[in-house]
């Protein structure tokens, strides 16, 4: 009954509809916008000066190079997104890029010349920077969406005094657990429906380049991350509802809860291209909801260790909801003002003896 009630009250909120929306158009974007841009290069190096007056008239930023392992060694290094040098054939030509083949230098040139790949298994930049970004957001967002609501909700029934009477007919941790349940159910909702519309969309601009099988097991494994992430955070913050007995001393009192959502963010944000760091982060219960699944689609992970990330999140999320439910038992009633954590610890203990 609990559970059902806030998932009817969600439905009908503002702020969840406009957050879903936002996430389905990120969603969209992050499968569609890789294969828009996936062959488009601005920067060539060049060897002969034929091949750079027609990429030039293409509308390339040409740079010239006295010969190709020059021209190589800018690609490996960055400078510049690809290199036309000679081909093995009299007057053929040979196109070098990092991951993808260049499709408007391969317009632009007259004759189709031959492709090669220094690092066909390569992540594109353009998805290095936007797997991790959308897995973040995502998490971070729906986490503090939802985990914010909980707390009102939960301050919501101190204020108004109608707490005392679900107390009266339902158990206290009957009432943690259906609001954990019920905004877990939603968020579960929220996060497949991305996820099937990431899919759908990776389907649709499919150019056989392999994005669909890329990104398929690191959403795969974000799904289940996601949900056992969630109870852990939504315990934390449906507590930190109940130790303030007034709307406006949330924000004070959700400094920690914010904390932990917010430094795993930032954290896989700024180290995904550190392994040893997203090695660290996948294992700690708080950033492995999406480290791993990063981890998976970079490919640096073996095929156990999301499994045991899986098992210590499972392991971290069950002592926090039991933790969370003797701190919300001990702090739900009272409502003198702010409670303090070793105050709820110890009410709890008073009311048991």
């Amino acid at each position: 009954m609990v559970a059902g009630r806030e998932i009817a009250v969600r439905l009908r909120d503002k702020t969840f509809l406009i957050s879903t929306v936002f996430f389905l158009l990120v969603a969209v974007a992050g499968a569609v916008l890789p294969a828009i841009f996936a062959g488009s290069s601005s920067t060539v190096a060049v060897v002969q000066a034929d091949a750079a007056t027609r990429l030039d008239q293409a509308g390339m930023e040409v740079v010239s190079v006295p010969d190709a392992q020059r021209a190589e060694q800018l690609v490996r290094d960055g400078e510049v997104d690809a290199a036309v040098v000679p081909g093995d054939e009299p007057g053929g030509l040979t196109v070098l890029a990092m991951d993808r083949t260049p499709d408007s230098i391969v317009g632009a040139l007259s004759n189709p010349p031959t492709v090669q790949l220094l690092d066909p298994d390569a992540v594109s930049p353009i998805l290095a920077f936007m797997v991790p970004m959308a897995f973040g957001m995502i998490f971070f967002f729906a986490s503090l969406t939802f985990g914010i609501q909980i707390a009102q909700s939960v301050t919501e029934e101190k204020q108004t005094r109608i707490v005392e009477i679900l107390v009266a007919a339902v158990p206290v941790r009957a009432l943690l657990a259906g609001k954990v349940l019920g905004n877990g159910a939603l968020a579960l909702g929220q996060v497949a429906l991305i996820a099937l519309v990431s899919v759908v969309s990776m389907t649709v601009v499919d150019s056989g380049d392999g994005l669909l099988g890329q990104l398929g097991p690191a959403i795969a494994w974000f799904i289940p991350f996601f949900v056992v992430g969630f109870v852990l955070l939504a315990s934390m913050w449906a507590v930190t509802g109940a130790l303030v007995s007034r709307q406006e001393d949330i924000s004070g009192a959700s400094g920690p809860a914010q904390i932990v959502i917010m430094l795993p963010f930032f954290g896989v944000l700024f180290l995904n291209d550190n392994p040893v760091a997203m090695t660290v982060l996948s294992y700690i219960p708080f950033s492995a909801p999406t480290a791993m699944p990063l981890r998976l689609f970079f490919g640096d992970a073996a095929p156990w260790e999301p499994i045991l990330a899986l098992l210590i999140l499972l392991v971290a999320a069950g002592l926090f909801l039991m933790f969370a439910a003797r701190l919300y038992e001990g702090s739900l009633l009272r409502t003198n003002g702010k409670t303090s954590l070793v105050a709820a610890w110890r009410e709890r203990e008073t009311r048991v003896s």
